[in-house]
C-alpha cells in the first residue's frame, strides 16, 4: 500500500499527537473502511465483515475470524487498534456506580463512569486528556489539556465497560474529561458510529452532548442536525459571576450562549438541559435563581442543579441541603422544570479528574506509568 493511498486515512484519525505510522482502524466509517479494503485488494464485502467486529470491542486483529488470515495480517501491519486498559477501577458501596481509570495505548489516562438507573446502564466518558477549559469548580483541568481523544478511544471506554461488567449500555454522556466540542471533528465522528446499527447502534436521542459554552462548536452541531440532548455547564445566569469561575465566558458571554442554544433548538426541536453547579455563596443567591428563570424563559429546557463536588484546588462548599431546596422551590415558582442530581458515587471520587489527579500525585507529578 502506498504511502499516498493511506493519505485520506492518516491525519483526522490520527491519536493526537501520537506518532504513528498505522492508521486508526477503528475510528473509519463504513466508506473509509471500504476504500481501504479496495486498496488491499480484497472485496468490498469485507468492510461490512470488518466494521461490525471493529466496534465491538475487540483487542486484536486476529479476533476478526470471519477473514482470512493473510488479511488480518495485513491489517496489523498498516493499522492499530486502540484499547482502554483498566488501570483502576472503584466500585461503590453506596449504589452500583463503578469509576474507572483507563490506560491508552500511549500511557495517557482517562476517567470514566458507569452508572445504573432503573431505564438501564449510562457510561460517563471522557473526550479529552485533560481540559483546557479552566473551570475553576472542575477537577478535570487543574493540569490543562495533554491531547484529543480520538472517535475509537471514545468507543473503547464504552467496550471495555461493557466487557468488565458484562452489561449492555443504553446511554452516552459526553461529561467526562475534556470539552466534546473543543474536540469537534472527533466527537462528531463518534456520534456517527457509535450510533451506527452494524455497531454499538446506541441511538442519538439516547446520548447527551456537554459543553461548557463553545459557541462555535454549539453551532456547528446544529449544522449537523443530529437529535442529541445538548447539555449546557451555564453554572452562573451573571457575567459577573460566570467570568470568575468559567473563563470560556470571557470569549463568548450568557447573551451569545444563550442565541446559540436557542438556535440549537430552533434546528433540533430537542429539549436542552442546562447543568447548575450550586456553589454556596457564589450562585445560590435568590437572585441567581430568579436572573436564571429570566433569562432561560422561552427555552424548552431542563435545569439540572448539582450540589458542588469538593475539590481539594479550591475552596468552594456546597450549600446546605435547606438552600438547595430553596434554590429549587424558586426556580420552580418561576416556572421553570428544575431538579437536584442525585449523587451517585460519593465514597469514591465518581467526578472526573479525580482519579487522574490522585494518580498524578502519587507520581509526584511524573509521567505516570
Amino acid at each position: 500500500m502506498s504511502k499516498r493511498s493511506m493519505a485520506f486515512i492518516t491525519p483526522l484519525l490520527r491519536a493526537g499527537d501520537i506518532i504513528t505510522s498505522k492508521c486508526d482502524i477503528v475510528s473509519m466509517n463504513f466508506a473509509e473502511l471500504s476504500r481501504l479494503v479496495a486498496e488491499f485488494g480484497e472485496p468490498d464485502y469485507r468492510a461490512k465483515q470488518i466494521f461490525s467486529r471493529l466496534q465491538s470491542g475487540i483487542g486484536s486483529f486476529d479476533e476478526i475470524t470471519n477473514i482470512p488470515k493473510i488479511f488480518r495480517e495485513k491489517l496489523s501491519e498498516k493499522c492499530y487498534i486502540a484499547r482502554c486498559k483498566i488501570k483502576r477501577r472503584f466500585e461503590s458501596k453506596l449504589d452500583d456506580t463503578v469509576k474507572y481509570l483507563f490506560e491508552l495505548n500511549d500511557g495517557e489516562f482517562i476517567e470514566s463512569v458507569l452508572m445504573r438507573y432503573r431505564h438501564g446502564y449510562t457510561a460517563c466518558i471522557s473526550t479529552q486528556v485533560g481540559c483546557n477549559m479552566g473551570c475553576k469548580f472542575c477537577a478535570s483541568g487543574l493540569y490543562g489539556k495533554t491531547r484529543d481523544l480520538t472517535a475509537s478511544e471514545m468507543i473503547s471506554q464504552i467496550t471495555a465497560i461493557q466487557a468488565d461488567k458484562n452489561v449492555r449500555i443504553s446511554n452516552i454522556v459526553l461529561m467526562g474529561m475534556g470539552e466534546p466540542l473543543d474536540n469537534f471533528d472527533n466527537t462528531a465522528r463518534f456520534l456517527k458510529l457509535v450510533s451506527n446499527d452494524e455497531g454499538l447502534n446506541i441511538g442519538l436521542r439516547h446520548i447527551s452532548v456537554s459543553t461548557c459554552g463553545v459557541v462555535s462548536g454549539i453551532e456547528k452541531l446544529a449544522a449537523l442536525n443530529m437529535p442529541v440532548t445538548l447539555s449546557v455547564s451555564l453554572h452562573a445566569p451573571f457575567d459577573s459571576i460566570r467570568d470568575t469561575i468559567m473563563p470560556i465566558n470571557k470569549k463568548w458571554s450568557i447573551t451569545e450562549l444563550i442565541a446559540a442554544c436557542k438556535k440549537y433548538q430552533s434546528v433540533t426541536t430537542r429539549r436542552i438541559s442546562f447543568e447548575y453547579a450550586l456553589i454556596s455563596g457564589v450562585n445560590d443567591s435568590d437572585a441567581c435563581a430568579k436572573e436564571l428563570a429570566r433569562i432561560l424563559k422561552g427555552i424548552m429546557c431542563h435545569i439540572n442543579l448539582i450540589p458542588a463536588n469538593p475539590v481539594n484546588e479550591n475552596s468552594f462548599l456546597r450549600p446546605d441541603k435547606n438552600r438547595i431546596s430553596e434554590f429549587k422551590n424558586l426556580l420552580t415558582s418561576y416556572g421553570m422544570t428544575a431538579t437536584v442530581r442525585r449523587t451517585l458515587g460519593a465514597d469514591i471520587d465518581a467526578s472526573c479528574g479525580q482519579l487522574r489527579r490522585q494518580l498524578r500525585k502519587e507520581t509526584n507529578g511524573a509521567t505516570i506509568q
